[in-house]
C-alpha cells in the first residue's frame, strides 16, 4: 500500500491525486521554484508574470534555513490562488543550510540506530518538519513532499551513506510522518540525479510519484525517463528539476510527457529567455495557474 493511498489520505489529497493522473502523458505542469532569500521569494513568479501573463501552476518551496513557517505561509497563499505545492528540504543533521547539506557526513551505523545523539537529533528536526505539514494538513492543502532529493548522486549527505543506507532512512521517514505523525496529506515524490543509478528504490509501496533532474542543457531527458518507466511503470514521472525548457513538442514527440517541469530559481530561470518562456507557457500541452486543475 502507498503512502498515498492509506485510508486515512484526506480527500483532498485523494483529488490532487487523482487530477495529476488524468493530466499524466497528455498534458505537462509548469512548476517554478522559489528562491530561498528572504528578500526575494516571489522574485521567480513576479518575473514569470511580467513575462507570460501567467504563472506556473505548482510553486515549489524549500525548508532550508529551518524556514518553517514562512514556507506554510507562503504554502497557503499560493494554495488560496488554486495553485499546487512541492517542497523539498536543503538541510543538514546539523546544520540548516545548503553547505550543510552538501558537506556533513553523518556516522550511519548511529544515524540510523534508535537511542543514539545522532538518531535524536535526526528525529528532532523531522518533528520540526512535520510539525509545519501537519499545518498545512490543518488548512486542507496537500503537499508534494519531495525530500532527500537527488540521492544517487552522492553530494547530498543523505546518499552518502550507499543505497543500502538511503532506503533505510527513506523508509523510516515514510514510516515515522505517515504513521508516527499523522501527516495524510503528503504526496511521496522520489527524486533521483541526472542518469537513474540502479539499487537505490526504496519499493514502489514507499513512493507516490517518481522523478529525476538535470541541468546538462536543454534536454527531454528521455533515457531517465525510461530508466524510471522500467522501474516504476504505474507511477506519474517528474522532472523535477532542470536547468532550460525545451519546446512542449519534442518531450511528446520523444514519448516522454514528464507530469510537471521545474526550472530553479535564479540565474537558472533568466538563462531560459523570455521569448521561449512565453512560448512555453502558452502552448496548450502545459498546464499554467490560471489552467491548473482544481481538486
Amino acid at each position: 500500500m502507498t503512502p498515498l493511498l492509506r485510508e486515512t489520505a484526506t480527500p483532498r489529497t485523494r483529488a490532487l491525486n487523482a487530477a495529476l493522473r488524468s493530466l499524466w502523458g497528455k498534458k505537462m505542469i509548469l512548476a517554478q521554484q522559489e528562491s530561498p532569500h528572504r528578500l526575494f521569494h516571489s522574485r521567480e513568479t513576479e518575473w514569470i508574470e511580467a513575462v507570460t501573463g501567467d504563472l506556473p501552476a505548482m510553486l515549489g518551496l524549500d525548508f532550508i534555513h529551518d524556514d518553517y513557517d514562512g514556507v506554510v505561509e507562503r504554502a497557503r497563499c499560493w494554495n488560496d490562488r488554486g495553485g499546487i505545492v512541492t517542497i523539498c528540504w536543503h538541510t543538514g543533521v546539523e546544520g540548516i543550510d545548503y553547505p550543510s547539506s552538501k558537506n556533513e557526513d553523518p556516522d550511519w551505523s548511529r544515524l540510523l540506530t534508535r537511542g543514539t545523539a545522532e538518531n535524536d537529533l535526526l528525529r528532532r528536526r523531522w518533528d520540526d518538519a512535520a510539525r509545519a505539514l501537519l499545518k498545512l494538513q490543518s488548512s486542507d492543502i496537500p503537499v508534494l513532499w519531495r525530500p532527500f532529493h537527488e540521492f544517487d548522486g552522492q553530494w547530498f549527505w543523505w546518499g552518502k551513506g550507499g543505497p543500502e543506507r538511503f532506503v533505510s532512512l527513506w523508509r523510516e521517514m515514510v514510516r515515522t510522518f505517515s504513521g508516527d505523525c499523522g501527516l495524510n496529506n503528503l504526496i511521496w515524490v522520489l527524486g533521483y540525479a541526472d542518469d537513474v543509478r540502479e539499487g537505490w528504490d526504496p519499493g514502489a509501496g514507499f513512493l507516490d510519484i517518481a522523478g529525476s533532474d538535470t541541468y546538462r542543457g536543454e534536454t527531454v531527458h528521455k533515457a531517465s525517463w525510461e530508466r524510471l518507466h522500467a522501474l516504476y511503470p504505474d507511477k506519474p514521472l517528474a522532472f523535477h528539476e532542470c536547468g532550460q525548457l525545451p519546446m512542449p513538442d519534442r518531450f511528446f514527440d520523444e514519448s516522454c510527457p514528464w507530469l510537471w517541469l521545474m526550472p530553479w530559481h535564479g540565474s537558472t530561470l533568466m538563462n531560459i529567455g523570455p521569448q521561449r518562456l512565453r512560448e512555453v507557457y502558452a502552448d496548450p500541452r502545459t498546464v499554467t495557474l490560471s489552467r491548473a486543475p482544481r481538486f
